[in-house]
């Protein structure tokens, strides 16, 4: 292994915290920025998701491309262009004055996101680290879970004091100034990496070989990323006016909703705790769990369960944010990791960007109907977790 081991835990927030970056200007910045854009350029705040929405889409598509060129030793550059892609697209944002450039902005932003987001970095870890990545991928994923924490409040002074297009060229400076940085101290992995010793395979721990196997497994995990997608993206855009919709007032609907957050990192600290002891598919069908429990607590107790709803889908949307990284490492190993993460993702990355104006029209259509959605596609993830078996 040509990666020190005492350099695990810097290594890991050198990552989480670039991931933060990276997520907080691009995902997280219409939720505050959505207003005011459309405001002063003359368009609806929906032009600013749908911005959203483009760039997840480019980055589905570019996605296996990218993760073959991880495989090849290429997460460094990956890692290193997409906060040149963002802080490009953010600076067109920044300047644009019309609907034009604004798309553009996304656009490019998007290829930021192909490029640098969760994925991309999972795979530099599994590089370097085979079958040992999990407690990693765990690590990355408890810092960048405070995006929204930090991100929301931190643009809406900016926003106030300073204006949206200062706001969005902050996050060009830290882009270039923090990100970047921390990216080009990453290591590079050896080429030998992922043979059976440097991967830390042994004959116990070896994985699924057979190619019908492998497209069984690849069909299940891909139709569970898809469905928990849309339930992660629809109820994370919605969710105080979803919790209106059940005479949940704005102030206790906003305090439940902020309880998603801190839940999160709370599934995570148990993944990264006692779950560790399982199969990732163990927590990860756990963790399906969580949404239909809260959902079916909230609609029988009605606007008092709130806050149960929201922690409980918090906790398990923060655990199957790991098993995005820690599920396909422990089901195909390491070897052309970065290409499968890829191709399992563009589906549920489309499913992302399309979800929140699809249930949001469900819910404003039947409000209880559209928690049942939600809880039947967590059960149709769960379900498709179960055609694949943790032994190989």
């Amino acid at each position: 292994m040509s990666t020190p081991q005492i350099s695990r835990k810097l290594l890991v927030a050198r990552i989480g915290v670039a991931q933060l970056i990276g997520y907080g200007g691009t995902y997280y910045l219409p939720a505050i920025l959505a207003a005011p854009i459309g405001r002063d350029l003359g368009l609806s705040p929906n032009w600013t998701f749908g911005g959203l929405s483009l760039a997840l889409i480019v980055s589905s598509f570019i996605g296996p491309t990218v993760g073959r060129h991880v495989d090849q030793g290429g997460a460094r550059g990956a890692l290193i262009s997409s906060n040149l892609a963002f802080a490009l697209g953010l600076a067109l944002l920044g300047l644009a004055h019309g609907l034009p450039m604004m798309l553009a902005g996304w656009l490019l932003m998007g290829l930021g996101c192909g490029l640098g987001y969760y994925e991309t970095a999972f795979a530099a870890l599994t590089r370097l680290y085979g079958v040992s990545a999990r407690r990693l991928i765990s690590g990355v994923t408890l810092i960048a879970g405070f995006t929204s924490t930090v991100s929301w409040p931190l643009m809406a002074w900016l926003e106030a004091h300073y204006g949206w297009r200062a706001t969005c060229f902050f996050w060009v400076a830290a882009n270039l100034l923090v990100a970047l940085p921390l990216n080009l101290t990453l290591p590079a992995p050896a080429p030998s990496n992922l043979d059976g010793a440097a991967a830390g395979i042994d004959d116990e721990h070896r994985h699924v070989v057979d190619p019908s196997l492998q497209r069984r497994a690849m069909v299940a995990i891909g139709l569970m990323f898809t469905a928990t997608a849309i339930v992660s993206s629809g109820l994370s855009a919605i969710m105080p006016r979803l919790l209106a919709h059940f005479d949940v007032s704005q102030t206790a609907a906003i305090a439940a909703s902020a309880l998603i957050g801190p839940a999160q990192v709370a599934g995570r600290l148990a993944e990264m705790g006692w779950l560790s002891r399982y199969h990732p598919l163990v927590s990860a069908r756990l963790a399906t769990l969580f949404l239909p429990i809260g959902a079916g607590v909230f609609i029988a107790g009605g606007a008092a369960f709130a806050m149960p709803f929201t922690m409980l889908y918090g906790v398990g949307n923060g655990i199957l944010t790991i098993a995005r990284g820690s599920l396909p490492l422990a089901i195909f190993g390491p070897a052309g990791y970065g290409r499968r993460v890829g191709v399992l993702s563009a589906p549920s990355r489309i499913a992302s960007a399309l979800a929140p104006v699809a249930v949001g029209v469900l819910f404003d259509a039947s409000p209880a109907a559209g928690l049942a959605a939600m809880a039947a596609c967590n059960l149709i993830g769960l379900a498709a977790l179960f055609i694949i078996s943790a032994r190989p």
